[in-house]
């Protein structure tokens, strides 16, 4: 039986690491997609992992064709993965009243949802073929309700989670699977900077290993911890009236030029 393939995006740091760690641990081969693929390589060969156990493909995930091409790539070299998780993200805060921040705006839906379509669209067709395969879309609680100041992480969330709600349903005919995952708070480069209050805060290993039993058990949608997903429903339930309240003075994300 061949040694199972996990493609992985944003794999220089933070959540895509503690990902690939963790399958690598479970005797995956890695497909690594980064921009910073030095980075990458010190970091593999510093967790012991074998030369020939991994491959680093250099993709900026906000230019589709830069990621088709690295997913391209992997096919190439490494076969059609069995696992597909499109993990790169980024999160900076807005104003709308600013110019600039419209293009902060644009960048954050190229990277969060344009380019988690383009992380698919190469192994969509060889998956079917084969009739199985697991896509892996990453979220976030906070694509369940907006935030003020966080008008692009939250809009472009919730389209991961629309989107990938959607793909499933295309997908189940042929035996492929999608699978929804989004983090509460997780300790990583995205969130240290956050000025606010983060509760059940978990770190990277321990939401990689609760992600990775959830993905290789084929669940559609999961929350992790699944505390913050109560705390997002609750917040859901509130009238308009009353979560406005809650939020009333909340500090803001911190924006690009902050």
């Amino acid at each position: 039986m061949a040694t199972p393939l996990v493609f992985i995006t944003g794999a220089s740091s933070g959540i895509g690491q503690a990902l690939a760690l963790r399958f690598h641990q479970a005797g995956y081969r890695l497909a690594l997609a980064a921009r910073r693929t030095e980075e990458v390589k010190t970091w593999a060969a510093a967790q012991g992992i074998s030369a020939d156990s991994y491959e680093i493909y250099s993709a900026d995930v906000a230019v589709a064709d830069s990621i088709v091409a690295a997913g391209q790539a992997c096919l190439a070299r490494q076969g059609v993965p069995d696992v597909v998780i499109a993990n790169a993200g980024i999160s900076v805060g807005m104003d709308t009243a600013v110019r600039g921040d419209i293009d902060v705006m644009a960048r954050t839906f190229a990277t969060n949802n344009i380019g988690m379509a383009a992380t698919f669209q190469p192994f969509v067709d060889g998956m079917v073929q084969r009739g199985s395969g697991t896509l892996v879309g990453i979220g976030s609680v906070a694509g369940i309700r907006g935030l003020p100041g966080h008008g692009a992480y939250c809009a472009s969330k919730a389209a991961v989670i629309s989107y990938c709600e959607s793909l499933r349903g295309e997908m189940r005919p042929h035996g492929v699977r999608v699978v929804t995952i989004s983090p509460g708070y997780i300790d990583t480069p995205l969130t240290q900077k956050n000025r606010y209050g983060m509760p059940f805060l978990m770190q990277p290993g321990d939401f990689a290993d609760r992600a990775y039993r959830a993905i290789t058990a084929g669940v559609s949608y999961r929350v992790i911890p699944w505390q913050m997903g109560v705390v997002a429903k609750l917040l859901r339930m509130l009238p308009n009236v009353v979560f406005d309240k809650v939020l009333a003075g909340r500090p803001r994300k911190r924006r690009i030029d902050e």
